[in-house]
């Protein structure tokens, strides 16, 4: 008898339009093995992902920016395709926040955690993480939100250059724009200067303190709150190799088990009371050894199969089973397994990894991504 209710299918929904999104592959794989039907609600033209064997359908997805309301219009004509219940997993943090607020009209087509529709938008939201991170005592990067271009000038000296910019909503930042979600600004003038662009960007500027990178400084939690609010499958991890180099996505993450990562993450899903998959990033001091939440993410991470434990249970696996109720396997952690982003790091993807590895595209039992990602 299989551990998953395989009547249940997934429907998995991506606005972004990366067509390298390997977490998406990562979900279509994932449960395509477990014997679960995919359906996938993303624009896969030239992308690897839609080759994937365990791919049942591609539906259309609703354009980048598209409202809450877009989106529930789409997922309900993908619904009356589906024609029963399935599991809903957002795979972007634009999705996820959508879905979040339009979660009550949703159902009963669809299955979802239960958790505040607001609280995705909150956390997500770059400066609202930074209050949230506040109201719980949790070490975050002093953050300063400015009102107009001479008080963002004003925000970089008194923070200390270089300082970190970021868009608050990054997901409405506009395809083509040259505008980036996150960028180092070593001096007051070029803070005004983006400043000036907000309206282009969709969303608020502010300015962190910067934490500079290092060794063994850069970390990641990936879990699933189940309806009880215990935090299952999942684990930390440190980056070992990022692109861009130092503050960009995870091109070589490790599993390693960190007590006060892991402590950490719980007891802001806790406090949050926070349902279903995150992903967050953290960054140790150097200075004073805290480590700081920098992102915190709504949905899988892009290399959430790094966690895969010894019973095979990721965070998607878990979601699917504990919506379906069914219950979840206890296995064991499995730490020192590495995860490989191989068009980033192709040299990583061949050296010896003796406790386990897994490639972000090429995998023996699906080739097809694999072939069309080096095509």
């Amino acid at each position: 008898m299989s551990l998953f209710d395989t009547r249940v299918p997934a429907v998995l929904l991506r606005t972004d339009r990366n067509p390298f999104h390997h977490g998406t592959l990562g979900a279509v794989r994932s449960l395509g093995r477990a014997g679960v039907d995919v359906h996938l609600v993303a624009d896969c033209a030239g992308s690897p992902v839609g080759a994937s064997r365990y791919v049942s359908r591609v539906h259309t997805p609703p354009p980048p920016g598209a409202s809450p309301a877009e989106i529930a219009a789409v997922l309900r004509r993908v619904a009356a395709r589906v024609a029963r219940p399935a599991v809903l997993i957002p795979m972007d943090d634009a999705c996820a926040v959508a879905v979040g607020l339009v979660r009550a009209e949703l159902a009963p087509s669809y299955l979802l955690p239960d958790l505040p529709g607001a609280l995705p938008g909150r956390v997500a939201d770059k400066a609202e993480l930074a209050g949230v991170c506040a109201a719980l005592d949790v070490p975050h990067p002093t953050t300063l939100v400015p009102d107009g271009p001479r008080e963002a000038a004003r925000a970089a000296w008194r923070l200390g250059l270089p300082v970190v910019a970021k868009w608050s909503r990054p997901w409405l930042v506009p395809p083509g724009s040259a505008l980036r979600s996150t960028v180092l600004v070593r001096s007051a003038g070029e803070a005004r200067e983006l400043y000036g662009r907000a309206e282009e960007a969709g969303s608020r500027l502010l300015l962190q303190a910067f934490l500079p990178p290092g060794p063994d400084r850069d970390w990641f939690f990936h879990g699933y709150a189940d309806r009880s609010g215990a935090v299952r499958a999942g684990g930390p991890g440190r980056k070992t190799r990022a692109r861009p180099r130092g503050a960009g996505l995870t091109a070589v993450g490790r599993w390693t088990e960190n007590p006060r990562v892991r402590a950490l993450a719980e007891r802001v899903a806790a406090e949050l009371g926070y349902r279903g998959i995150l992903d967050l990033d953290f960054r140790r001091c150097g200075t004073t050894g805290r480590y700081h939440l920098l992102d915190f993410n709504p949905r899988p991470g892009a290399q959430f199969r790094l966690f895969t434990d010894t019973a095979g249970l990721d965070v998607v696996r878990a979601l699917h089973l504990d919506l379906t109720d069914r219950p979840l396997p206890d296995g064991e952690p499995r730490p020192g397994r590495t995860f490989v982003v191989e068009n980033y790091a192709p040299l990583s993807a061949l050296r010896p990894a003796p406790d386990g590895r897994e490639l972000a595209w090429h995998a023996p039992d699906d080739r097809a991504p694999g072939r069309a990602l080096w095509a």
